[in-house]
């Protein structure tokens, strides 16, 4: 498909205050496009909305929340007149074995990866269907194969990954058009803070190439924004990731094969794993969300 210019575009990014949503919204507005920002880090988007290119504004919202995400919907459109993209990007993540995870990490998981981006969604197509836009969702490697200790994570994307194809096929005839984005782990504050433990760390390094390394965060965001001026249905980060839909039908009987030896190697070791929010975005999570409560 030919590409599609951003000249004059408005791009709504969830999840902007740092790592991919951020650097996509500094390429967006490169681009041409006005962008708008929503996550829980205010000074963090404001920090980032007024290093880009064109008109931009921020939003403080929680993607879990409808009447927030609602709002924002009908802001972002009486400050821009439009939204053309809407780029679902917030989400947490946290590691380590089940049966020893913190219940309330492990369900804020799936509320901010899948019920966040469902809500995201559900607010702004309406505005959607009025400029014939796009809905990008970003997914992961872990949406195409399941892995151990991260059952959450896997859930959470596996579940993007199903509900954006569904949509898809219910609002393509209004002109909207959805696609779902592909990352490996890819160098973001995530990824560094599931790193910092030990035995994550050292079980990522174990997997086969290429799923073992982490990849620069800036050509992953390119491949991004080439997918969004293109509207695609699949947009990968990295270039083998297409290479995966083909062999995914295979993948869980082998990690679980592979999975089990790897488990009772590390099995001393586990539990010492943290079962907490990672990286700074996870932190920026708890700290709304204990903010909210007091």
């Amino acid at each position: 498909m030919s590409r599609m210019s951003l000249e004059g575009q408005v791009a709504v990014v969830t999840g902007a205050a740092r790592g991919v949503g951020e650097q996509l919204a500094r390429k967006l507005s490169a681009r041409g496009a006005a962008v708008a920002l929503v996550g829980l880090e205010e000074e963090a988007l404001k920090e980032v909305s007024g290093r880009l290119h064109h008109d931009s504004a921020h939003w403080y919202a929680d993607v879990t929340d409808h009447e927030a995400m609602s709002r924002v919907a009908r802001e972002v459109k009486e400050r821009f007149g439009k939204v053309d993209i809407v780029v679902a990007n917030a989400g947490v993540a946290t590691g380590g074995p089940f049966a020893d995870s913190d219940p309330a990490a492990w369900r804020r998981v799936i509320e901010v990866n899948l019920i966040g981006s469902a809500v995201t969604a559900r607010a702004f197509l309406p505005v959607l269907a009025e400029s014939r836009g796009y809905l990008l969702q970003i997914a992961s490697l872990a949406a195409l194969t399941p892995a151990p200790m991260m059952t959450a994570y896997c859930a959470s994307k596996a579940g993007v990954e199903a509900y954006a194809h569904s949509l898809r096929a219910e609002v393509g005839h209004q002109g909207v058009r959805v696609g779902v984005a592909y990352l490996s782990w890819t160098d973001t504050d995530m990824v560094r803070g599931a790193d910092s433990d030990d035995v994550m760390r050292e079980l990522r390094q174990r997997l086969p190439w290429p799923s073992n390394k982490t990849y620069p965060l800036g050509p992953a965001v390119d491949r991004i924004v080439a997918g969004i001026e293109r509207r695609s249905a699949h947009v990968y980060g990295q270039w083998w990731l297409r290479g995966m839909q083909g062999v995914r039908g295979y993948l869980p009987a082998l990690i679980g094969t592979v999975g089990q030896r790897e488990m009772k190697r590390f099995a001393p070791r586990l539990r010492g794993v943290s079962s907490g929010l990672v990286g700074a975005g996870g932190a920026a999570d708890e700290a709304a969300r204990a903010t909210h409560r007091n």
